[in-house]
């Protein structure tokens, strides 16, 4: 049975940057916000669109890949701000891409959404049903954010991809450990907008469009499932975290992303994040993050590289690979 390996990265962010000395307008200030979220600026859409944000990713990651987009087979784009509510958000880059021979569909699972779609793409290559699969976390949390309020330093704009593809070489995707709890589903949420809850003048003028969140609740929730997630996926491949080059995270703040480190016993410098620059990007944190590292030729024949991400549902999970 074929593996399926990471044939090409990519990413890409606005060119608006907004720093964190706009905050103080609604009440924070540069000096808590990188302090505790490890935040310094982020980059804000200026009328890009998701798809457009996921398009220019993908097209990166498919050159870098030595492919055209006419190769890929599947798209997968996770994303909580697709650009309608029908279609999906794949759809708009499939055309854009103008890769017509792909089939196109999203996957919903917010901040973990990139690691649930790589799984999903893993899938499709490991049974053989497709031969390149591009992978894409894209988020615009610009137009769900309320910015009159002290939560809105949180986020910020970006995309990243990735094209996986078949191998026979002992390298590529080892394993994958996915996890739900929906009890959770109310600690970061966007309540209006849906068919609990259409769109309406009151949801409006309640501002029910942007997102809440329970931020002590997603703390909490973090520190202790994701480390756990990390724990089972090594124990089950008999590996430890001394056989880990790096940890490839999904990046909501920089104290939780310590506080897993410390309970993983992994040295922080392993740890690779850049949300000094782009705050948490949702759904393309891990794909940004990868693109960044595999550009500046960090990873070598190998070394044995670890994902992990937690979301809004409660959505959390991890991967093992091979470079």
């Amino acid at each position: 049975m074929p593996n399926a390996f990471i044939k090409g990265t990519g990413s890409y962010a606005p060119e608006n940057i907004v720093k964190n000395e706009f905050f103080e307008s609604v009440g924070s200030n540069d000096e808590w916000i990188y302090s505790n979220l490890g935040i310094k600026e982020r980059r804000i859409s200026n009328g890009e669109t998701t798809s457009d944000l996921a398009t220019k990713a993908g097209q990166i990651a498919i050159e870098d890949a030595g492919l055209t987009p006419l190769d890929i087979d599947l798209i997968i784009l996770a994303t909580a701000t697709a650009d309608r509510l029908a279609p999906s958000c794949a759809c708009f880059v499939q055309e854009k891409l103008k890769a017509k021979n792909a089939v196109a569909f999203d996957i919903s699972a917010v901040c973990s959404g990139a690691l649930f779609a790589t799984s999903t793409g893993a899938q499709f290559i490991k049974s053989g049903m497709y031969k390149n699969v591009l992978v894409i976390g894209a988020d615009t949390f610009s137009n769900i954010t309320d910015w009159t309020r002290r939560d809105a330093v949180f986020f910020g704009d970006g995309a990243g991809a990735m094209v996986l593809s078949e191998t026979e070489e002992d390298k590529g995707f080892i394993d994958f450990l996915l996890h739900t709890d929906g009890t959770g589903k109310d600690h970061f949420t966007i309540p209006a907008g849906g068919s609990e809850e259409p769109a309406s003048g009151n949801s409006i003028n309640s501002r029910r469009h942007f997102f809440q969140m329970n931020g002590p609740e997603v703390f909490k929730t973090a520190v202790e499932v994701v480390p756990n997630c990390i724990s089972r996926i090594l124990k089950q491949n008999k590996l430890s975290i001394e056989h880990i080059k790096f940890l490839l995270p999904h990046q909501p703040s920089i104290k939780i992303l310590q506080e897993i480190a410390r309970k993983i016993g992994m040295p922080f410098d392993k740890v690779k994040t850049n949300m000094d620059r782009y705050a948490n990007t949702s759904g393309g944190t891990i794909p940004i993050i990868l693109d960044e590292v595999h550009k500046n030729n960090e990873f070598n024949k190998g070394d044995m590289l670890l994902f992990a991400a937690v979301g809004a549902g409660w959505t959390w999970g991890s991967a093992l690979y091979k470079w």
